[in-house]
């Protein structure tokens, strides 16, 4: 399966592993699947380190690559492709996060694992929740 991380859940999956569910703790540790994250969430995730909510102990390039090469990480590029997949996408929320991440998983047909009500109740969108 072609999976794509939501932020909160790769954040999850390094620092709080318990707050996943059994199942999906298998299909992030299957060798048989293929994660991808976002550059966004990498955005995100160096802005909630930025602000302190966050703690890391290596400089975060250096948390990023050891985070990518532990969770065997594909790329999911934010490009044209993307952007023009966005202007497509309305949430009632209008969390821009949300929005390209949401159109990374359209633009490359992955299906997300996420825990945001919001975004499990997209019928348009691919998900498995973490339930």
């Amino acid at each position: 399966m072609r999976l794509l991380l939501d932020t909160h859940i790769w954040l999850w999956a390094l620092r709080q592993p318990e707050k996943l569910s059994r199942a999906i703790r298998r299909h992030i540790d299957s060798p048989k699947n293929e994660l991808y994250l976002s550059p966004v969430s990498i955005w995100e995730a160096y802005h909630v380190i930025r602000s302190k909510k966050l703690r890391i102990a290596d400089d975060f390039s250096k948390w990023l690559d050891e985070s990518v090469t532990r969770l065997r990480l594909q790329e999911a590029p934010f490009d044209f492709t993307v952007a023009a997949q966005a202007g497509q996408i309305i949430l009632p929320q209008s969390d821009v996060g949300d929005v390209f991440i949401a159109a990374t998983a359209c633009a490359y047909d992955l299906t997300l694992i996420t825990a945001d009500e919001q975004l499990l109740n997209c019928s348009w969108l691919k998900t498995l929740p973490n339930a």
